[in-house]
């Protein structure tokens, strides 16, 4: 599983950090403070996750309190985008255009 980089990415750590791997993220200036990674999997990972339904996850806490961590497929799930809004809308407009052509053709 690797960090991949994604359309509203706007920080990369580590980047100049040879012992570390870039980590594509979205930092959200939140009460929170929230960093959003996105990771690819294998084609051997995909499977595993299919026939296992598992994937572990592992935290450098550095001997601190353990910050609230979440995982997800959904991008939604973890945060929206304004582009989102935008696809609604389209997605909206068409089933209206679509309605109307088929009650015209009625």
């Amino acid at each position: 599983m690797k960090p991949t980089e994604f359309k509203h990415q706007n920080v990369v750590f580590a980047k100049d950090q040879p012992e570390y791997q870039p980590l594509p993220a979205l930092r959200l200036d939140t009460p929170q403070g929230e960093v959003i990674s996105c990771w690819k999997l294998s084609f051997k990972e995909r499977l595993q996750v299919l026939v296992f339904g598992r994937v572990w996850v592992s935290l450098m806490m550095f001997n601190k309190p353990l910050t609230p961590s979440f995982l997800s497929v959904k991008r939604k799930d973890v945060f929206s985008h304004t582009d989102d809004l935008v696809v609604w809308y389209k997605k909206l407009l068409l089933l209206i255009s679509t309605k109307l052509r088929l009650k015209r053709g009625q």
